[in-house]
């Protein structure tokens, strides 16, 4: 996927004017939102299993070489092939060269954003296979041309209205509009493409170091279909992705659909271990496991680290006021919301994506609704420090900061220019006593006007007020 984050600012603005993605966002509200607090209203435990998840997590962080070794080896011992990519490219060629082996032509897959971190369906077209995302929502972005703008609802910025158009333009049937009728179009198509796969390919939600399994959760079943009905499964996954044991998956599944989808439990969950036995009825043949580094071990005892605990439930995004405006795709890669903003400039480089930790209300609700408590906010701050120390802000920016900090420091210097500023400020707010524009911070102003201040600062107002 390319790589647009540079441009954040300006598709924000397209964003914030496109009437039919707003419409669309406030499904997220209703769903995810709201949604979330039911769900998770059902655990009266909640506090200690989300206490024990980031226990989990954290430990598999500190010791991931130690897990993932283990993963290998019982993986490995079950019958799959454990392959190591340090960047998008290896795991593209890695994943050609595994088709390549056993004759494939055509792939059926599951959603994984890991694949979209690697451009995946792409690369593996130009090398000559025939490629068909399975997942409903990703089919459709696939038929559109488009990326995912959510993790979770790939699809959530487009109505059904337009669905229904992208269908009859590509499927060259008569223009249907029910949901229903729409999903069984889509299942009509896409049945004969999952008979007549010769390779299957997936993500993986967790994989387990004590089995060398992976697991993944879906609601639409054609995760289940990708990985037994074709002779050879391809799981493609992020090193971070290893849980412990069993036991461990399973405490983290009482909070993933929960605070993803808002559900208890998702309608499909697969543990897939090893290749198909001699008495199995179903499985691959051959069963292959890419585990992608992708700068993922540099974020390893840095201020970042506490970001690969992420599981991936986007419930960051959900509650996030910028992205509930704005959607994913104006983050400009893979990973939009909260969990992007730190994620991108991380993967991709700080100097692609300069205006993503900016993104931010520092509201704190991505921290509050982690299920795995990830500190966002102290990693975005973490990330803005870091602009500025590499001189990567825009110079009037760091002037002005400068400049603040010297003022800030002198008390008495501090006084004079509150006093002055509030004075011009209520001048400037004339009649109505509003502010429709302020030189240098026009992008507040641009869209909502600021109420004038009275013209005395809060010092002067306490000084006069009566003694009780």
């Amino acid at each position: 996927m390319h790589v647009s984050s540079m441009h954040f600012k300006r598709k924000a603005v397209e964003k914030l004017g496109d009437e039919k993605l707003q419409q669309a966002l406030n499904k997220l509200q209703s769903k995810f939102v709201d949604g979330r607090a039911a769900a998770i209203a059902e655990l009266p435990n909640f506090n200690e299993i989300r206490d024990a998840a980031e226990d989990i997590r954290e430990r598999v962080v500190t010791q991931l070489d130690d897990y993932l070794r283990r993963f290998e080896l019982e993986a490995t011992a079950r019958g799959a092939e454990v392959h190591w990519a340090e960047s998008v490219e290896e795991a593209n060629r890695l994943m050609a060269d595994i088709a390549r082996r056993h004759h494939v032509r055509r792939i059926a897959k599951s959603k994984s954003m890991v694949s979209e971190e690697c451009a995946l369906n792409d690369h593996l077209e130009s090398e000559g296979f025939d490629v068909i995302e399975t997942d409903l929502g990703e089919y459709i972005l696939q038929l559109a041309k488009e990326p995912p703008s959510h993790i979770v609802a790939p699809v959530v910025h487009k109505s059904k209205e337009e669905i229904s158009d992208l269908f009859e333009e590509k499927h060259r049937r008569t223009r249907i509009t029910e949901i229903t009728e729409l999903c069984r179009e889509a299942r009509e198509i896409l049945r004969p493409k999952f008979l007549a796969a010769d390779m299957g390919i997936s993500g993986a939600n967790f994989i387990i170091a004590e089995t060398g399994s992976v697991l993944i959760v879906t609601n639409e079943g054609n995760g289940r279909l990708v990985t037994t009905l074709p002779r050879v499964h391809v799981a493609i996954t992020g090193i971070e992705k290893v849980v412990p044991t069993l036991e461990d998956a399973t405490t983290l599944l009482r909070l993933l659909p929960r605070s993803a989808t808002a559900q208890s439990i998702t309608n499909y969950v697969s543990i897939l271990t090893g290749t198909r036995g001699q008495n199995d009825t179903e499985g691959a043949e051959h069963f292959h496991i890419i585990l992608l580094d992708n700068s993922r071990s540099r974020l390893l005892g840095t201020e970042l680290q506490p970001m690969l605990r992420c599981i991936r439930c986007g419930a960051c995004m959900n509650h996030c006021p910028v992205y509930q405006n704005i959607g994913g795709h104006a983050y400009g890669w893979v990973y939009p919301g909260p969990m992007g903003s730190v994620l991108t400039p991380a993967f991709v480089g700080l100097e692609n994506a300069l205006d993503l930790p900016n993104a931010s209300t520092f509201c704190g609700q991505c921290a509050v609704v982690c299920p795995v408590k990830i500190p966002l906010p102290d990693l975005l701050r973490h990330l803005r420090t870091r602009q500025v120390k590499q001189g990567l802000r825009p110079w009037r920016e760091r002037v002005a900061l400068r400049i603040w900090s010297w003022v800030a420091q002198r008390p008495s210097v501090y006084g004079l220019f509150s006093r002055l500023a509030v004075r011009m400020l209520r001048l400037a707010g004339g009649k109505e006593k509003r502010l429709h524009y302020l030189p240098g911070v026009s992008g507040w102003t641009k869209g909502r006007d600021l109420p004038a201040p009275a013209g005395r600062t809060f010092h002067d107002l306490y000084r006069r007020k009566p003694i009780a």
